[in-house]
């Protein structure tokens, strides 16, 4: 019986250590997703314009050291939360019998919080055809260059939003995205601790206006580059 319990409490202890990796990388990549979209928001200015300052916001990220080690943590961070995300759902299966423990309080919690094994699995492949497209091409293929003498890095995302079928690909990752951040910042805050009783409205507010502003900031942007294309 000491060992069960001994047994149980080293396992907690596990998940709990998991559960703390899996949220501190979930508000890094929250973090990364802000810059993102405030870089991109060069999307809509003026076609000229944008293409010389998203181009430059490009060569920016690639070339600074700072930025470049940001974005191996940014890498690392991925990995890390995918494969918490693995471990996690393997340990509550074990334990369970069950895909996911909020498949027992399915009258209560929401449909994105007993699909987030479906959601992170569609975001995961999102993201891969997303830096395949854009990532991939600026660092390893021959991009060609803007006045400016820069990868014109604008133009492969000018080809891409004019393809109504990538749009509605990229707006359905976007929409999954919004539901898995919505039910991540609650869960990060719950087990960082700051899921207080005394601030409990002020987090979900604080969750709905990231989640709404990072969602609809960017489904907007490859609507707009196709209407206006």
């Amino acid at each position: 019986m000491v060992e069960s319990n001994w047994f149980m409490v080293k396992t907690n202890g596990t998940t709990q250590l998991y559960k703390l990796w899996m949220a501190l990388t979930g508000l890094f990549l929250c973090f990364f997703l802000v810059i993102h979209l405030l870089g991109n928001l060069q999307l809509f200015l003026p076609a000229a314009q944008a293409r010389e300052q998203f181009n430059w916001y490009s060569q920016l990220l690639s070339n600074n050291i700072l930025i470049k080690l940001i974005s191996y943590v940014l890498y690392i961070s991925i990995i890390a939360h995918v494969c918490y995300a693995i471990v996690l759902t393997l340990k509550k299966k074990k334990a369970n019998g069950q895909t996911y423990a909020y498949d027992r309080r399915g009258e209560v919690s929401p449909w994105y919080s007993r699909n987030m094994g479906i959601l992170g699995t569609f975001i995961l492949l999102f993201l891969i055809i997303h830096l395949k497209d854009f990532w991939y091409q600026y660092k390893f293929t021959t991009l060609p260059v803007d006045s400016k003498g820069q990868k014109d890095l604008y133009a492969i995302v000018l080809q891409a939003y004019q393809e109504l079928w990538y749009v509605v690909v990229y707006e359905l990752g976007i929409l999954a995205l919004g539901f898995h951040l919505l039910h991540g910042f609650f869960s990060a805050a719950r087990t960082l601790g700051l899921y207080h009783p005394k601030y409990v409205k002020l987090m979900k507010v604080v969750g709905w206006i990231y989640t709404l502003v990072i969602t609809l900031g960017f489904m907007a942007m490859p609507i707009y580059v196709y209407l206006n294309s």
